[in-house]
């Protein structure tokens, strides 16, 4: 039979209520920008919290609307269930209709019933629903009025109590929260539906009784001492998971066999030569039993993962090794991990998949469509730096191979830890490597060491907040009055405590303020808050969802005083001027470079300005200079500034304007242009009035962040001249110090041809006295236990010159164990060879004798069974060390 699409089930949810009287609004982009508590959007109510909390108010009543989401950290992870399962995901759409103080339960009980049985023709003896029991701990009763509302529609039988777990849905540990009903669908087969009853397996984890929908009921906010206040207003949160939703609809047991995932999958497996066969583990832990099941979870792995690694590229966060950018990279190493390990793809593979899935989405979700060519090349260098590490981690596995037998054929936990910290090596295929080779891993010792990095980490971070503290009730919104007045009147609403690695802070929230809040790449304002008794030194202002937040060290002694709100002029000006020039870079990038190059972020503060956008190549001189000419013409023509505010989004787009990918915006934007033929830019910053004021703009360095994306960086106005001063002050010098020739370029090229032939004159001689050495040292050799032994201190210029004379050695003794020390450049070093055969056959092994002999100078080494070699701080421990050598070899043999 066909499957129903999924743009056709989509759009049925969405038409279906906007029947109902809601406003159909876009997703949110997946990357969370001014929420501290979320990396991702997690679920479909988090870009709607501050309507909950009261913070603004909803530009509508009544709003339906398709959200992306990611659920791979924090309180909600799915990660580790991808793929073995139907129905978990780390990217997932969530359908959701939101009431902010409109209808209540009734009205989303009534519609649920309606969509679910009528539109989408579920069956009714298939769908089972709970409330909430209530919960002695939070004072809270059973939800009876929810109870009887269900009893109009279905059975008591398939209405279910649910417990707090399960029925009081929280975003996290402060926050929104209330009772929930939960849908479920059975969608077992008729004889497995009669041999139980499938109100015994909800909330059972059962692959085919799940969880449709959750309808919220807010109404409560769950403060940090873990107690309820009631919220302004009655809402509801539902949220429909559309892949469960498709695959109820389709009548099939998995999400992955639905038009979601279908196109995907199918190919996948043309692409890798394997069938998807449709098999799964009952659970994460089984470990798959037939090969069909071991490629399938792999194709299920890769069709997943790419929905997130893609969307979130999209969205503006690239793959990193910090913070939502480590998230993302992750995702995509365990993706590339299953590809090589499952389906032997050695090669770049994930990113052939992002144009079927951009022609699958473009019709709703169309930023990854607008952006394909650049998120595929972000993904493909991304596969081919990690494909290096998984080459450089089998290396070391190959290295540590003859070490862990002699450890009983254990790798330490330590160890394992190390390839997996620093090499990017994931425990699970050092693991399925190490049972290849007869080996196992120490994953006791793994868990361990990985507890006590995230216990410095979390000990590094750990913060603890309080409640707001409420001083005055808000008539409104608190407003930002920066764009019109350098400083203002201003009174407390509310503030809280902070107390972060044993400092603490106070956050402030006021009525208006001109501070202006980190957004956009724009640094927060500094300056002072001023009353009759105090002077508040503002360190810092943020933005938390659309709270304005102060940061200063202390409370005002008189909270209900009216204060004088004055940011750092100064500071600002220069701030601005960066700004604006941002602008102007931006315009001319795109001139110069090509209509491609897109903001994939920046930084703009008092010192400088950093510019990350979209461009494969570096960017020559010639282009820089290029770029750097028509941003200062623009300055040099003194463009006035023209701002708009409370734009339409659809009139601001027809005007010209740059919207970001990542960013979201509202119904109304403010639309900033500097001559409509040269900048037109969506932005909430602070600009000039006029160019002129910048001054001058020079650009001081450009490079590489990540594939795909350059970053220049730039002053302007008297940092700029600064710049230009030393820059010229620097030549200068070296002109004096080159004794003030006629022509710089030609002395310097004839200097460094002379430094040239110099050093190889010096490598000459360094050559000379390695063969004299090698010739002497050859004579010095001894047998010992069978072998010949050789432990001398020698003179070397450098660590490779020693390694040159060890591999010298080697190749004019046979059946050699050689332990070499020198110092280089005040510091002690240690080298120890063998010949093949003697560490091939396991009772030496170059890298454990240089640890025990770096012992005595103080050090640490490693390097190959063969070779090895270590430095170390005590210079005095080297005779020491070579003396050690021989008892140590000794014994070993």
């Amino acid at each position: 039979m066909s499957l129903p699409t999924a743009a056709h089930v989509r759009q049925q949810f969405l038409d279906f209520f906007a029947s109902k009287g809601h406003h159909i609004v876009p997703s949110a982009p997946l990357v969370v920008k001014d929420d501290p508590t979320l990396l991702f959007i997690n679920s479909g109510m988090a870009p709607f919290k501050d309507y909950f909390l009261g913070n603004r108010p909803a530009p509508f009543k009544r709003i339906a609307d398709t959200q992306k989401c990611l659920r791979v950290s924090g309180k909600h992870n799915d990660l580790e269930e991808v793929g073995y399962d139907t129905y978990h995901h780390t990217m997932f759409e969530m359908l959701g209709n939101w009431s902010f103080g409109d209808y209540f339960k009734k009205d989303a009980i009534a519609w649920a019933w309606e969509l679910l049985t009528d539109v989408f023709k579920l069956e009714k003896d298939r769908l089972y629903v709970t409330y909430f029991e209530g919960d002695k701990g939070d004072g809270l009763g059973p939800d009876a009025e929810t109870q009887a509302l269900w009893r109009q529609y279905t059975t008591d039988d398939r209405i279910l109590p649910g417990n707090k777990k399960d029925n009081f849905w929280e975003m996290g540990d402060t926050g929104p929260c209330g009772p929930c009903t939960e849908i479920h669908v059975d969608l077992r087969t008729a004889e497995e539906r009669a041999q139980t009853p499938g109100h015994q397996l909800v909330n059972a984890d059962h692959p085919q009784v799940v969880e449709v929908w959750n309808n919220v009921f807010m109404e409560f906010q769950r403060l940090a001492d873990k107690s309820l206040v009631k919220l302004p207003a009655q809402s509801v949160d539902t949220g429909m998971g559309f892949e469960r939703l498709m695959m109820a609809v389709s009548g099939v047991r998995s999400n992955y066999d639905t038009d979601v995932f279908q196109p995907l999958i199918q190919f996948i497996a043309k692409e890798v030569g394997i069938e998807y066969h449709g098999t799964s583990p009952a659970t994460v832990n089984d470990q798959p039993a037939t090969e069909n099941e071991k490629t399938d979870i792999a194709i299920r792995v890769l069709a997943d993962h790419i929905r997130a690694i893609a969307f979130t590229i999209a969205d503006g966060q690239l793959p990193s090794n910090v913070k939502a950018g480590y998230v993302i990279r992750r995702i995509l190493r365990r993706a590339v991990r299953y590809a090589f390990s499952s389906l032997n793809q050695k090669q770049p593979f994930l990113y052939k998949l992002v144009p079927v899935l951009a022609d699958q989405m473009a019709g709703i979700f169309p930023e990854l469509k607008a952006q394909q060519a650049f998120v595929t090349r972000v993904i493909e260098e991304e596969e081919i730096a990690f494909l290096k590490t998984l080459e450089t981690g089998l290396r070391r596995l190959d290295a540590l191979e003859e070490a862990a037998r002699q450890n009983g054929g254990v790798i330490d936990g330590a160890t394992a830890f190390e390839l997996s910290d620093t090499f990017g090596f994931p425990l699970d295929l050092t693991a399925l490597i190490a049972r290849e080779k007869g080996l196992t891993v120490d994953e006791a010792g793994f868990q361990q060491a990985l507890a006590q990095q995230k216990n410095r980490s979390r000990n590094a971070q750990e913060t603890e907040q309080s409640d707001w503290v409420t001083v005055a009730e808000a008539e409104g919104p608190n407003v930002f009055v920066g764009y019109d007045q350098d400083e203002a009147t201003a009174r407390l609403l509310r503030y809280r405590k902070i107390d972060k690695k044993g400092k603490t802070e106070y956050q402030l929230v006021l009525d208006q303020t001109p501070f202006y809040a980190e957004s956009g790449g724009q640094i927060g304002d500094t300056g002072y808050l001023e009353s009759d008794v105090d002077r508040l030194r503002v360190l810092d202002t943020k933005r938390e969802n659309d709270l304005i937040i102060h940061t200063v060290l202390e409370l005002p002694q008189e909270l209900t005083a009216e204060f004088w709100a004055r940011p750092d002029a100064a500071r600002r000006t220069l701030v601005r001027n960066n700004h604006t020039a941002t602008h102007l870079l931006q315009a001319a990038l795109r001139r110069v470079l090509g209509e491609h190059v897109q903001q994939k972020g920046s930084l703009v503060n008092d010192k400088l300005l950093r510019f990350d956008f979209s461009h494969f190549t570096k960017v020559t001189n010639g282009q820089l200079r290029e770029i750097e000419q028509l941003v200062n013409e623009q300055i040099r023509r003194q463009i006035p500034l023209d701002e708009r505010r409370n734009v339409p989004i659809a009139e601001a787009k027809t005007l010209g304007a740059m919207a970001l990918f990542g960013e979201k915006y509202g119904e109304f934007v403010r639309v900033i242009t500097f001559d409509k033929d040269y900048s037109v830019e969506l932005c909430g910053g602070l600009h000039v009035a006029n160019t002129g004021s910048i001054g001058y703009f020079k650009i001081v360095a450009e490079s590489a962040v990540g594939a795909g994306v350059r970053r220049l960086e730039a002053v302007t106005a008297g940092p700029a001249e600064v710049y230009v001063d030393q820059q010229l002050d620097l030549l200068a010098q070296v002109r004096e110090a080159l004794g003030n020739p006629q022509h710089l370029l030609t002395s310097l090229e004839k200097q460094t041809e002379e430094i040239g032939a110099l050093r190889k004159q010096m490598e000459q001689f360094a050559q000379q006295s390695i063969n004299q050495q090698k010739d002497q040292l050859a004579g010095q050799v001894k047998p010992l236990n069978g072998v010949n032994f050789l432990a001398a201190q020698v003179q070397a210029t450098s660590a490779e010159g020693l390694k040159t004379l060890a591999f010298n050695l080697r190749q004019a003794v046979p059946n050699l164990v050689l332990v070499l020390g020198a110092e280089i450049d005040g510091k002690p070093q240690l080298a120890v060879m063998l010949d093949d055969e003697l560490a091939k056959a396991g009772k030496l092994n170059a890298t454990a004798l240089v640890r025990e002999l770096a012992k005595e100078i103080q050090g640490g080494g490693g390097g190959q069974p063969f070779f090895a070699t270590a430095g170390g701080k005590n210079l005095a421990g080297l005779g020491a060390a070579i003396a050690k050598a021989e008892a140590a070899v000794s014994t070993a043999l």
